[in-house]
């Protein structure tokens, strides 16, 4: 009798944790770390500099068509007029570079929506590269010169945005680089799905 009691007891705290765990909504946050000039480990989720680096990234299966991902589609809109370059492109590069997280930072130190390097931003006279319509006005306007310097061969001119001008130049296509390879697959897998939608 009392072993009875003991597993329906069991089985009670047991229901109650699965209910417990339903209940709270998940929450999903990047880690990131830098090491300052003493050696000391700094954490936080929401970086202010480009010294932080990913420590953990955790991201959650978000659907193509959430909240999250036509977070900026106004935007997004404006600036594929403005520069006549594809909506469906632009938030192609946007999932790959991001995953529409405007905070986001690189290992390389590229950051905001479309991962703009610091050397970009300063050359776009982009003043904050967190600001969403800042950071996808001046992705747009890198990626259209991309396109025209390289006779709008897409393939080209993302290879451009990842691996720089220069090296697609010099290797006169995609570059041997599996980063640059499967970046250029997965914007245009993703174009293609937007395109779509």
């Amino acid at each position: 009798m009392a072993r009875t009691r003991i597993i329906y007891f069991l089985v009670g705290i047991y229901a109650l944790i699965s209910i417990l765990f339903v209940a709270v909504p998940s929450l999903y946050a990047d880690i990131y770390v830098y090491a300052d000039s003493e050696g000391v480990l700094h954490f936080t989720n929401v970086p202010t500099s480009s010294n932080y680096k990913i420590y953990i990234r955790e991201k959650p299966d978000r659907s193509l068509n959430s909240d999250v991902t036509r977070r900026y589609d106004q935007i997004i809109t404006e600036a594929a007029e403005r520069h006549g370059v594809s909506f469906s492109l632009l938030k192609a590069m946007i999932k790959i570079e991001s995953d529409f997280n405007p905070r986001a930072i690189s290992r390389a130190g590229a950051m905001g929506l479309m991962q703009i390097m610091p050397e970009n931003i300063k050359r776009l006279k982009i003043k904050d590269p967190f600001d969403p319509r800042e950071n996808i006005m001046g992705g747009t306007r890198y990626l259209k010169q991309m396109i025209d310097r390289f006779n709008g061969k897409l393939s080209l001119a993302l290879a451009a945005y990842n691996a720089g001008p220069n090296t697609v130049e010099r290797y006169q296509r995609i570059p041997p680089f599996t980063e640059t390879e499967d970046y250029v697959e997965a914007v245009m897998k993703y174009y293609s799905i937007f395109k779509k939608g």
